[in-house]
């Protein structure tokens, strides 16, 4: 058995906006496969997404900075076709067994993060904030409000997100394949020869469309959490 603690990782729960909207169930599946795949190939990972029942995936991180880019990412490996709505959470969680599939565990963290998916989505079903699809909710051991530290830090984050998931709603695919570069560290004059565009064009569709404030405020967010931790 193996504990894993708060402030040393995030786990993440995934699911898919309107599935019953896909017709093609295979299709569906491959590319959320696929896609799964390529995720599971960072460094971040310290869980697999793995699929659990249906559309939903589960899996866990080193940090929650991780986490929020190990998110992002999978959704823009996804777009536009398909939509993931994710709950983040913060929190203990215990592995019973490591080698079953799905991987056996319970805790805290766990149960905050179905609770951020369940926010999320009860969040997105209003008209006026139909853009929302990532929530974070942080818990202790006792599965009570977090410390006042992790607290504010759930707060600044999901600040962000609320920002985050507006400025993913009005991208348009180009401009989110150009974060999804960026946020693989890929040079503009790569994304402009991937894109058939000028090296100009893409400098000012990453600063019009957000892509930029985006992937900045990630990196501000990951100093913040060594500051919380």
């Amino acid at each position: 058995m193996t504990d894993h603690q708060s402030g040393g990782g995030a786990v993440l729960i995934c699911d898919v906006v309107g599935s019953r909207r896909h017709t093609d169930r295979t299709a569906l599946q491959q590319r959320l496969s696929e896609t799964m795949d390529r995720v599971n190939r960072s460094d971040r990972v310290v869980q697999p997404l793995h699929p659990i029942l249906g559309d939903e995936l589960q899996g866990a991180t080193r940090s929650l900075a991780d986490a929020l880019r190990l998110s992002l990412r999978l959704r823009l490996d996804l777009l536009p076709d398909v939509e993931m709505r994710i709950g983040l959470g913060l929190g203990p969680y215990t592995v019973f067994d490591p080698a079953s599939r799905p991987v056996s565990q319970d805790g805290p963290a766990w149960w905050a993060a179905r609770k951020a998916i369940e926010e999320a989505a009860r969040e997105g079903g209003s008209p006026a904030a139909r853009h929302v699809r990532c929530r974070l909710v942080a818990m202790s051991a006792d599965g009570e409000p977090p410390a006042a530290p992790v607290a504010r830090l759930s707060a600044a984050v999901n600040a962000y997100l609320g920002l985050q998931d507006f400025v993913l709603w009005s991208m348009s695919p180009r401009h989110h394949r150009l974060l999804a570069g960026l946020l693989e560290g890929e040079q503009q004059r790569a994304l402009a020869s991937q894109e058939g565009i000028s090296q100009s064009a893409v400098s000012q569709a990453l600063q019009s469309s957000g892509a930029q404030a985006v992937a900045q405020s990630l990196d501000r967010l990951e100093v913040l959490e060594s500051v919380s931790s």
